[in-house]
């Protein structure tokens, strides 16, 4: 299938750090994709938390919540979608949506928040950055090299897919851009931008879904919203007395539409006005050229909003985000003071950093690179009295 002028286009990719011989059959990007699949990091996304955190036990209904690694394919799916509609290339937004997350740490964003804080002293801790540093380096399967080594149009992707990166810089991304410039201060290729996009379609659709699995809010004060409320009533009107749960999905599946749909709308206007001729005029443009119109952006704040006050810091999401806080915050100084407490490689190289910075950084490698479940049971083994 042919892709239109301002897609990244295979034959023009920068290629890799290390040099490799191209595939047979597949295109760079494909590559890239199928080796983040296959990577540790990518599995471990299955028992990270996207909003609520992972127990064990069969009473609880977590098994129903999207976890990082199905959050993950949704998003891929969505960017597939837009990409495929605009004529971009499928591949690479596929590919920087499946490693978008891939940097996330134990506990969803309270996770990152904790490490964010405990890591100030040493440089920070931000997931995008912790994102490439895994596939530049912590990723350690090849013979020839650390990490993936993922094309430039994969690395950009991951590092830019939210907008230029401005100001100082997370250590974690400083050194990936000072081995190889990703030229942060532009915006990122159309395909990037199509899996952010995605990422904000994918989790406002699947949190309201959860919000409502848990008994968070209710479908009535959904129809309160705006988007939802139309959704919920066209719904009635095409199948009155339909059951909960498939009025439920209906509805919902409704208002996923209109995102997809109001984005490629709003990026084929764009681009037949702009008439971009290479992906590199998407890159130099002021601001991103996939977006949602104005008024749905809107809309967006107002669901962001309610998401934000009956879901994310509802009192049993608070509760459960200052006990993992608490477990993050005694685990990382208990490995920083002991390194002999993690496990064989990680302990060496922790005894082997030149400073404390350096501990700090390997043993927030090792953190970050924690399932739900095992942080959990770790800190029970090490800590619980």
């Amino acid at each position: 299938m042919s892709i239109a002028p301002f897609a990244c286009q295979p034959d023009d990719s920068r290629g890799r750090l290390f040099p490799e011989q191209l595939s047979t059959f597949r295109s760079p990007w494909q590559r890239d994709r199928d080796r983040i699949i296959h990577s540790s990091a990518f599995r471990r996304l299955k028992h990270k938390t996207q909003v609520f955190v992972e127990h064990d036990g069969e009473e609880y209904r977590g098994d129903y919540f999207r976890t990082r690694l199905t959050h993950t394919i949704e998003v891929a799916q969505v960017a597939r979608t837009i990409a495929g509609a605009l004529g971009l290339n499928t591949d690479l937004a596929e590919t920087v949506a499946l490693a978008h997350d891939l940097g996330h740490p134990p506990f969803g964003h309270t996770g990152e928040d904790a490490l964010a804080a405990l890591m100030a002293p040493y440089g920070g801790f931000d997931h995008n950055a912790q994102a490439l540093r895994i596939v530049t380096r912590l990723e350690r399967h090849y013979a020839d090299f650390d990490g993936l080594n993922l094309t430039w149009e994969a690395l950009e992707g991951i590092a830019k897919h939210n907008g230029p990166v401005l100001g100082e810089l997370p250590y974690a991304l400083a050194e990936v851009n000072a081995a190889w410039d990703l030229e942060l201060t532009t915006n990122a290729s159309a395909e990037a931008q199509v899996a952010a996009v995605a990422d904000d379609v994918a989790y406002n659709h699947h949190d309201l879904h959860d919000g409502l699995r848990a008994e968070l809010f209710t479908e009535a004060e959904l129809a309160e919203l705006p988007v939802i409320g139309p959704a919920f009533a066209e719904v009635d009107r095409l199948y009155p007395g339909l059951d909960r749960m498939r009025r439920r999905h209906e509805a919902l599946r409704r208002v996923f539409g209109v995102m997809v749909e109001d984005v490629i709308a709003v990026a084929q206007n764009r681009l037949a006005g702009l008439q971009p001729q290479s992906a590199q005029e998407i890159r130099d443009m002021e601001g991103p050229i996939i977006r949602f119109s104005k008024p749905l952006y809107q809309n967006i704040k107002a669901i962001k909003s309610f998401l934000f006050t009956r879901m994310y810091r509802a009192p049993s999401v608070v509760d459960e985000r200052l006990r993992v806080t608490e477990i993050l915050n005694e685990m990382f100084p208990l490995f920083l003071n002991d390194p002999a407490k993690m496990p064989g490689g990680w302990r060496s190289a922790a005894e082997a950093a030149a400073d404390e910075t350096h501990r700090a950084r390997v043993v927030l490698d090792y953190v970050a690179g924690m399932t739900d479940r095992f942080a959990i049971s770790e800190h029970q083994r090490l800590l619980a009295l």
